[in-house]
C-alpha cells in the first residue's frame, strides 16, 4: 500500500506568514482609511488642547488599574503566589498587553501560560481561576450597562432594580448553593442527541469549579473586580469625554462599547477597527457629527493601547520569580 506523504511543511508556515501578514496589514490600512477621512488634524487636536497634567493623571489612573487586577490574581492564587506580588504584576501587565493586540480573545492563552512558566501553576488551576475572573468581569459589565444606559432603552424602575439586585447578588448565592447546584446539574439525564444541553451543563459545571475555595477569597475577588472596572471604565469615559461633546453616562457607554468588542470573534489584531465600532455603536444616536465620533473612538482606542504599551515596557523592568 503505497505511503501517503504529508503536506510540505514549507507551504504550511508560507501560509501561516500570510495569514499573518494579512491580519497585521487590514486594521492598518483601516487606520489609514479613518486617518484620511478624519484628517491627522482634526484627530490631533484633542490632545493639543487637553492639560497635559490631567492626561498624566488619567495614564497613572488606568496603570493603577493593573495593580488592582494583579492584586485579584494574587489572592485567588496566595497559596502558590505569596512573596511574588511584583513577578505576578509583570504576567498581569503582560497578560493585558496579549489581550489587546492580539485577535479573537487569543491573548487568554497567555495567562496559563505564564502562570506555568513563572510559578509552575498546572493549567487545570490556572484555567478556573480565569474562567472565575471572565465571569467576574461580565457581572459587572452587565450591571454597568444597566445603570448608565436603563433609562437610554427605557426600562422601568419595576424592572431595572431588581434586575440590578439579581446580578449583583448572583456570585454569593451561585457560591453558597454551589454543591446543591452541582448534583442538580449532574442528575439530569441527557442523551448524545442534546448537544446544546450537554455543552450548557459541562460550561455550567466548569463555573462552578471555578468558584474560590473560600468566601474571603470570594468577597475579595468581586471587591477587587468593581474597583478595577469602575476606576477603567471611569477614567475611558473621561478621556472620552475630552475628545467628542458627550455627559459622563454617555461615555461610560461608549467605553463598554468599546471594551465588550475584544472578545467578538471578528476582534482585529490590536483591535483596530472593531474596538472603534464599538464606542460608535454606543453613541451613534447620542452624537450627529460622525466624523467627530469616530475621531474620538480613534483616540480613545489609541490612549488605552499606548498605556497597555508602556505598562508592559515598565514592566521588563520588574522581577521574575
Amino acid at each position: 500500500m503505497p505511503k501517503i506523504s504529508p503536506p510540505p511543511q514549507k507551504n504550511r508556515s508560507s501560509k501561516a506568514s500570510l495569514s499573518f501578514w494579512l491580519a497585521l496589514a487590514l486594521p492598518l490600512a483601516l487606520l489609514l482609511a479613518v486617518l484620511n477621512w478624519v484628517g491627522f488634524a482634526t484627530l490631533l487636536a484633542p490632545w493639543q488642547a487637553m492639560s497635559k497634567s490631567a492626561l498624566l493623571l488619567a495614564v497613572a489612573l488606568l496603570a493603577l488599574t493593573q495593580i488592582i487586577r494583579t492584586l485579584r490574581i494574587y489572592r485567588y492564587f496566595f497559596i502558590r503566589l505569596r512573596g511574588h506580588f511584583w513577578a505576578t504584576l509583570r504576567l498581569s501587565i503582560w497578560h493585558n498587553l496579549m489581550n489587546n493586540l492580539l485577535p479573537m480573545r487569543s491573548g487568554e492563552a497567555a495567562f496559563p501560560v505564564l502562570m506555568w512558566r513563572y510559578f509552575q501553576i498546572e493549567v487545570s488551576a490556572s484555567l478556573p481561576g480565569l474562567f472565575w475572573f471572565r465571569l467576574l468581569d461580565l457581572q459587572v459589565l452587565m450591571v454597568l450597562v444597566l445603570l448608565a444606559g436603563g433609562r437610554w432603552i427605557n426600562l422601568s424602575g419595576l424592572v431595572l432594580y431588581p434586575l440590578l439586585a439579581g446580578l449583583i447578588i448572583l456570585p454569593f448565592v451561585v457560591y453558597y448553593l454551589r454543591d446543591l447546584i452541582f448534583r442538580l446539574l449532574v442528575a439530569i439525564p441527557l442523551s448524545k442527541t442534546q448537544r446544546h444541553f450537554r455543552a450548557g451543563r459541562l460550561w455550567l459545571l466548569k463555573a462552578l469549579r471555578s468558584l474560590p475555595h473560600s468566601g474571603l477569597v470570594l468577597l475579595e475577588s468581586v471587591g477587587w473586580t468593581w474597583a478595577n472596572w469602575v476606576l477603567k471604565l471611569t477614567v475611558m469615559a473621561w478621556v472620552l469625554m475630552q475628545f467628542v461633546d458627550i455627559n459622563f453616562f454617555q461615555g461610560l457607554l461608549g467605553a463598554i462599547g468599546g471594551d465588550l468588542t475584544s472578545v467578538l470573534p471578528v476582534h482585529a489584531p490590536g483591535g483596530f477597527g472593531t474596538f472603534e465600532a464599538g464606542v460608535s455603536a454606543a453613541l451613534f444616536s447620542t452624537v450627529d457629527d460622525s466624523k467627530a465620533l469616530l475621531a474620538a473612538a480613534v483616540n480613545l482606542h489609541l490612549f488605552v493601547l499606548g498605556t497597555a504599551i508602556l505598562a508592559a515596557l515598565l514592566a521588563l523592568l520588574l522581577p521574575r520569580p
